[in-house]
Formats: structure tokens, C-alpha cells, sequence
């Protein structure tokens, strides 16, 4: 990396020098008159269960159906083998389905079970692992489970390469557990668990078992109901100023019933119910039928995730419409009256009040204590709805508003303009978010490179977006070529070039969140996704590192930016609709001290490129900057776990230039690069 540093930075400093001819590209500006403030929420992470993103991705458990409950087939993601029984008077009254585990009849006859995990499951070598289990034995004889990390499909003699013992010895239930050290990395083993007796024979007793867990002691930041530390990290490293949760459209749910319900998701892990996850269903070429949310990742750890990567918890609930792409009848959502709609009111309430409530007097605030966080978190968004439209949102949102107002009157409400972001849907949701004065307006986006190139001045327009009417959330967006929706490098750079509209404008956008946030290379459903993962690694795509450089350049006020191409007149963006071209926008950061630009060239050809900074006094500027370029020229270059590093940001300085007016940079931009200069000001 370092020998690739510096071959970048002979390159700035000399490529200018044979490159007069072209057209130049001038980016100018005043660093003398900083604009709007910057909110801290402006770029952003929006988290769903599709994909397998919370069981299989983030959340660390590494077994899938630990407590039995997947239907209609109890046992999906086991193999049970000799004499097991599914019960149904389990001590967890949310999940009281278990297995019971009884003698085979004969000392060469084995009973046991063997779990596939999510696509296999990944182990390292010498981590260690937290195998948990509620047993009992109901006749009071000890019992003993053999358990063991196996690989089914190897030449060697053995497919075990770990074995432990466990005794069980209680009639009444109880959670036992053993920690298991790997002596081996693989990507794809499976855990098996044979009844048995001391000497590991075949066990002639029976033995009750529920919820069966397994997780890397190692989880981010050691929690034992924790998350998957290099995922998690890759979050962190993001450093997101907001976090959107759970969804999307699991909020709404296929069906009223199936939607997200956040009460279910708090409490012991061992007694929260599962959910049907409305991802298993929506495309049937590609189909997951043992789709389910386990709630292990519920409520309580994605504030406690927000809080620990420094963003702002942002909930959506649901606004009693189930999805409206599946239900068209007023019949399959909540009635549109108070009564019809308390229980979404409720849910609203009480979800502040887990959140920030005093435990003392209040039962959510006090559930949110017991589990381990007595200081409140600090809630201060809720997203009602996630991408509903006309009067059936709208009526219902009147109602629900008003109660959530009156009782927490301190929350700022985010409500949707709709699935699109330039439909009649779109249109008729903005005034009726103004009527209803919306703190915040959630906006949709998925489009291709030629929607982008057309609207790459979309928050500039004020006749639509009036300054003092509800501001802008784009809560979900993502570039993809037509045919081609995947993460390859051709696709975000456009993002970045869109994100200069964002970020000039960064009095109306107060809020924007790439999606989708996580995708498991053997159980996806949608792309392109920031963050792809299989059981042992993580890909951090283009699109991550376009986000990433942005969150880390926030800065705290916008700077006057024009630019300007080849003599032309200096304007915001200079390039025609649906044309390629240089864009940019500059921040300040008064807490560092620092100016930043970032240009970006949607181009096939380099430009060289000058940018000018005014309004600094001479004793103020340096004589270098800092400069981070990320290469996105190899169009179909794609960052994936076996080759997470195709596309990365590369660091550098280039020289600076002074004269009594202003300040310069004379460099070359590479043809699709997006590039952040950081000027530290004396």
C-alpha cells in the first residue's frame, strides 16, 4: 500500500506538466463565507433483514433455528437422527417448542441432531466459541451431550475435528454452557450433537433441549448476545452520523401480522418470538423458504449498536398499512380510525419510552434498565411509515401524529413521500408531509446511471423544496447500470457525483442513507448492497468507500463552489442533463480547521483540473494538502470477499500555490475518480 501511495503522489505532482492542452476544469472556492450548517445526520446507514442481514449476517448467532420454531417444519436447519420428539410445553411461553432427545434402543443406535448453520458456519482457528443450551432431564438421570464441530463433506478419516462433553443433570430447566476452542479455520462446518452417556456411549436415557446457541465469544465490542465483529466494525469504520432500523418494507409485512413488531423483540433473547421474514416470499427466482427473523438482533441492540458507532437511532414503525405493493384492500390493513389504530399509537409511544424513559416510572424505560442500559438513549427521530402513499397513509398518519406529538412533543416525525422519487405518488405526498408538518421527508431512489445523470441537480430546485416547508430524508438510494444492478466501480461514482448535490444543499438534506446495508454471498435477494460477506469474510464494495468518504469529510458548513469547464461560466454544476462531466462541493470543518473539496470525474478522458480557494489570509495557508483518490476507471471492478481490496482509496499530498487572492491546486483528475482534498488551514 505504501509503494502504491507514492506512485500516486509522483503521478499528481508530475502529470500536469504534459496535459496543457486539454480543456481545464476550474473549482472555486470561498472559504471566506461558510453556508448552512452540517447536520451531524447527514450521511447515513439503513439497516434491513434482507439478504440475510441480521440471522446469517450481523447478529452473531451462528446456528439457524435455535429454539424450534420454524414452521412448518420444526426441525428446518437440523437433521435429527434416532429417536427425537418435538414438544410443545417448553419453559419459554413465546417459543415453547423444544426437542426431546431419547435412547436409540441400542448402544450402536444414536440419537442426536446436526445443525447446518446459515449456509454452513464459519469457525477460525483457535477462537474460541460460546455453545449454550436449556436442558433438562425429566426423570432426574444425568445425561450427557457429545458435541462436536464437523465438517460433512471431507477425504478425512474423521469428519469431527472438535469434540466436547456436556452433563446434564437437573430436572428442571436450566442453560448450560461449555466454551469450544477451534483447532481449525473453514467456512462451511456444521455442529453435531449425539445423546450419550459419560464414556460417550449411546445415552439410554432422555434428555429435554431448547433453544441451542452458538456464538463467537469474539463479537464487537464482547456483548454475549452479540454482533459479528468484523461486520459491525466495518459499520463503525464508517462512522455514520444516523441509523435507520429495522426496515423498510419489513415493517409493513406482507400481511398485518407478519409486519415488524418491536415489542417482540425486547426481553430475554430466549423467549422472543420468530417472524416470518417478508423476504422469503417476495422473489420466487430467488427463494429462500427457511427465512425467518429470530429477534436475537431486536430493539434494544440496535440502539445500543447506534450508540456504540456514534449515529443516531432512527426506528421506522409501522403506520397500520401492510405493504401496499401486496394489499390493495382497505380490508388488509388496520381501520382508518383512533380506536382501529391505538395499538400503532401505543407501539409509538412506548417505543420512546423504552428508549428514553425514566426507569423509575415508567415499565419500557424499566425493561430497557433490566436489560442492561439504565441511562436512556437519546432518541430524538421516528420514521412512522416506511414507503406508503396517498390517502391511506395519509389519513392514517393524521391520526397517529397528533398522539405522538402530545405525548413526546420533543421527537422530530419522519414521514415518506412514497417508492419513487418523481411519480405522482411523489408528487401528492410532499404537500400532504407540509400539511401534517412533517419534521422530515423520507425519499426512495433506486434508479440507473442515466437517472442520476439527470438529476444531479435535483436539490438545488427550491420552487419544489421550499425552505421552510419539512426537510429532505433520503432514506433509501443506490446507483446500479441498467442489466447490471451489482456493485461495480462504473456505478458509484455516479453516487459520489450525486452526493456534491446533496451536500451543497445541506440546509434542505438533512439526512442520507445508502441501501441496502449487507448481503450474504449465498443468500441474496437484492443488490447492489454496501457490505457483501460470506461466513468468514467481508467486502467492503466501491459504493462503501464513496459513503465512507464522505462521513469522514463531513465538515461543519458548506462553501460557495462554482465550477467552471474550459472558460466557461463558473456555476453549481456546469454539466448538461444526462451528460458526464467534473462535479464538486466544499466543506468546511471549523472544529479542525480544515477545507475540503471533493471533485469528481464521471469521464472516460482526465481533466486537468484547478482548484482555487479564496478568502484565506496568506499566514493561514499551508504549502500542501492531502489528497485520497479512489480509482473507479476499471468499470466492472467489484469488491467481493475473495478480493476485498479491488477498489480502495488511496492516500497522497500535492503541492499548493499561492498568490495574493487565492490559494491553488494544479492537478490532473483521472478519468472516473473521485477525489478529497483537505487543506489544513494554520
Amino acid at each position: 500500500m505504501k509503494l502504491r501511495n507514492l506512485l500516486y503522489v509522483m503521478f499528481v505532482a508530475s502529470v500536469w506538466q504534459f496535459t496543457p492542452l486539454m480543456a481545464e476544469t476550474v473549482v472555486t472556492v470561498n472559504a471566506k463565507k461558510p453556508g448552512a450548517a452540517i447536520q451531524k445526520t447527514q450521511w447515513g446507514i439503513f439497516f434491513e433483514d434482507i439478504n440475510y442481514a441480521a440471522d446469517g449476517g450481523l447478529y452473531g448467532e451462528l446456528l439457524k433455528n435455535r429454539s424450534f420454531e420454524f414452521t412448518p417444519d420444526h426441525l428446518m436447519g437440523w437433521q435429527a437422527f434416532g429417536k427425537v420428539e418435538i414438544k410443545d410445553d417448553g419453559p419459554f411461553d413465546k417459543n415453547p417448542h423444544y426437542v426431546r432427545l431419547s435412547s436409540a434402543g441400542h448402544r450402536d443406535l444414536w440419537t442426536g441432531l446436526q445443525n447446518e448453520g446459515y449456509f454452513g458456519i464459519g469457525l477460525e482457528k483457535d477462537a474460541e466459541y460460546r455453545f449454550t443450551v436449556w436442558a433438562r432431564v425429566p426423570d432426574g438421570q444425568p445425561q450427557w451431550l457429545w458435541i462436536q464441530f464437523v465438517d460433512q463433506n471431507t477425504m478425512a478419516e474423521h469428519q469431527e475435528f472438535t469434540n466436547t462433553d456436556l452433563k446434564v443433570d437437573s430436572k428442571e430447566w436450566k442453560k448450560y454452557t461449555v466454551t469450544i476452542k477451534s483447532p481449525r479455520t473453514i467456512e462451511k462446518a456444521q455442529l453435531r450433537l449425539f445423546l450419550c452417556n459419560e464414556r460417550r456411549r449411546s445415552g439410554s436415557g432422555v434428555m429435554d433441549v431448547e433453544h441451542v446457541s452458538l456464538f463467537p465469544v469474539d463479537t464487537y465490542r464482547g456483548h454475549e448476545n452479540g454482533m459479528r465483529k468484523d461486520v459491525a466494525q466495518a459499520l463503525e469504520d464508517l462512522h455514520p452520523g444516523v441509523f435507520r432500523f429495522p426496515g423498510g418494507c419489513i415493517v409493513e409485512g406482507t400481511t398485518l401480522d407478519l409486519r415488524y413488531k418491536w415489542k417482540n423483540t425486547v426481553g430475554p433473547v430466549e423467549n422472543r418470538p420468530i417472524n416470518k421474514n417478508r423476504w422469503e416470499n417476495t422473489f420466487t427466482y430467488r427463494y429462500y423458504p427457511d427465512y425467518f427473523q429470530s429477534y436475537g438482533l431486536g430493539f434494544f441492540e440496535y440502539f445500543q449498536l447506534a450508540e456504540e458507532i456514534g449515529a443516531e437511532p432512527l426506528p421506522v414503525l409501522s403506520v397500520g398499512l401492510s405493504c401496499q405493493f401486496q394489499n390493495d384492500s382497505e380490508s388488509q390493513h388496520a381501520p382508518c380510525t383512533k380506536e382501529g389504530l391505538q395499538e400503532f399509537i401505543d407501539d409509538c409511544i412506548d417505543l420512546i419510552d423504552f428508549a428514553n424513559g425514566d426507569p423509575a416510572k415508567n415499565e419500557w424505560a424499566k425493561l430497557r434498565a433490566d436489560m442492561g442500559h439504565p441511562e436512556p438513549f437519546n432518541l430524538k427521530f421516528l420514521a412512522i411509515g416506511n414507503e406508503q402513499w396517498e390517502q391511506p397513509y395519509f389519513d392514517r398518519l393524521a391520526i397517529i401524529v397528533p398522539e405522538v406529538r402530545k405525548a413526546h412533543p420533543e421527537i422530530k416525525i419522519i414521514g415518506t413521500s412514497g417508492p419513487n422519487a418523481e411519480d405522482d405518488h411523489f408528487r401528492n405526498g410532499w404537500p400532504a408531509m407540509r400539511k401534517l408538518k412533517a419534521d422530515l421527508v423520507d425519499e426512495h431512489f433506486y434508479r440507473d446511471i442515466k437517472w442520476y445523470q439527470n438529476w444531479m441537480n435535483r436539490y438545488d430546485d427550491r420552487t419544489f423544496y421550499t425552505k421552510d416547508g419539512p426537510r429532505v430524508f433520503a432514506g433509501e438510494w443506490a446507483c446500479h447500470d441498467r442489466g447490471k444492478k451489482w456493485n461495480h466501480a462504473g456505478a458509484s461514482i455516479y453516487e459520489a457525483a450525486f452526493m456534491t448535490n446533496i451536500e451543497r444543499n445541506a440546509d434542505l438534506v438533512h439526512m442520507a442513507t445508502y441501501a441496502p446495508l449487507f448481503a450474504h454471498v449465498d443468500g441474496w435477494q437484492w443488490r447492489p448492497d454496501l457490505i457483501w460477506y460470506d461466513n468468514l469474510h467481508t467486502a467492503r464494495t466501491a459504493s462503501y468507500y464513496v459513503q465512507q468518504l464522505y462521513m469522514l469529510n463531513r465538515g461543519t458548513n458548506v462553501l460557495p463552489t462554482t465550477v467552471a469547464i474550459d472558460g466557461g461560466k463558473p456555476s453549481l454544476n456546469p454539466v448538461p442533463k444526462g451528460e458526464d462531466g467534473v462535479f464538486a462541493s466544499s466543506v468546511t470543518d471549523k472544529q479542525k480547521g480544515e477545507i475540503i473539496v471533493k471533485v469528481i470525474n464521471t469521464t472516460a478522458e482526465a481533466q486537468p483540473l484547478t482548484i482555487n480557494i479564496g478568502g484565506l489570509k496568506l499566514a493561514s495557508r499551508p504549502t500542501t494538502a492531502e489528497v485520497t483518490t479512489l480509482d473507479c476507471s476499471d468499470y466492472e471492478a467489484e469488491n467481493v470477499p475473495s478480493r476485498p481490496e479491488t477498489v480502495c482509496p488511496v492516500s497522497g499530498k500535492v503541492s499548493v500555490q499561492s498568490d495574493s487572492h487565492a490559494m491553488s491546486l494544479h492537478v490532473t483528475l483521472p478519468a472516473k475518480t473521485f477525489q478529497v482534498y483537505k487543506v489544513k488551514t494554520k
